[in-house]
């Protein structure tokens, strides 16, 4: 029963806006069908005050692929073979421990071409953390990063389990980070419980939409045996796979966005 409750409770952080304190809140979202983006109220004025994004707001049918490593788990080669495969770019946001644990995996992501971000050092909670700590953790792993694949430009950053709040993302700013959260997600962490890659395939599916930012976690073999089949079907469905630099390149040229 305890156990349960835990599950539950991580699932409605997850998945459900809620205000942790006064200070802080939990990145979530109603989700919508028929292929309308989530609903996130406050929160969605609050990140485009801070420059930060959860969706490509343009409208154009692209999908941006992401996915957040705290450790491995054997999947992630999967996972890069099947980007190559499938020449569709992605980011994965890592922890100090990953790039510690797994320096070979790290620079193979940068040499096949996808974004690596900042996904904090410690796995700290960005809204109970001093403007020194929060400083301290995400600039060592940065410094990780570079120090393990010289030619990665660390610009993005995810708060670990998308605790965050005006101070954290002012912090991150000053610092040269933009905030990317996400509008497409769903329990895909509890190595175990896998229920098959048709089940994380559906679970993607029934909450695309144009502007999409897929979150997906790495230990996880749906998502890893699901991945080519989710890239076949929303391309054929008009979706266009994108970085997150070309998302941020539309933002700086909105006038000439069609040519992305």
């Amino acid at each position: 029963m305890k156990k349960r409750m835990i599950l539950f409770l991580a699932i409605v952080m997850f998945l459900v806006p809620i205000n942790l304190s006064a200070a802080g809140y939990g990145w979530g979202y109603k989700k919508n069908s028929n292929n309308e983006p989530p609903e996130v109220g406050k929160y969605g004025q609050i990140l485009e005050e801070h420059g930060g994004f959860y969706m490509d707001p343009s409208g154009d049918k692209h999908v941006y692929l992401t996915f957040d490593n705290g450790y491995e788990a054997g999947f992630t080669e999967q996972v890069l073979d099947v980007l190559k495969e499938k020449d569709v770019p992605a980011t994965f946001f890592l922890t100090g421990h990953y790039v510690d644990d797994q320096p070979a995996l790290v620079k193979r992501m940068i040499k096949d071409g996808h974004i690596i971000g900042n996904h904090s050092d410690d796995h700290i909670d960005f809204t109970t953390a001093s403007k020194e700590k929060f400083t301290e953790d995400v600039e060592r792993l940065t410094e990780k990063i570079i120090k393990t694949a010289p030619e990665a430009t660390v610009q993005y950053i995810r708060p670990p389990k998308g605790t965050f709040n005006e101070n954290s993302l002012k912090w991150a700013n000053e610092l040269g980070y933009i905030h990317m959260f996400w509008s497409v997600a769903f329990v895909d962490w509890n190595e175990g419980e896998e229920k098959g890659w048709e089940h994380a395939y559906q679970q993607v599916m029934d909450q695309i939409h144009p502007g999409a930012i897929v979150l997906m976690h790495t230990v996880s073999r749906d998502n890893a045996e699901s991945l080519e089949h989710l890239i076949d079907e929303l391309r054929k469905q008009g979706y266009t796979f994108k970085s997150l630099d070309d998302l941020m390149l539309k933002q700086l040229l909105p006038d000439i966005h069609d040519l992305f």
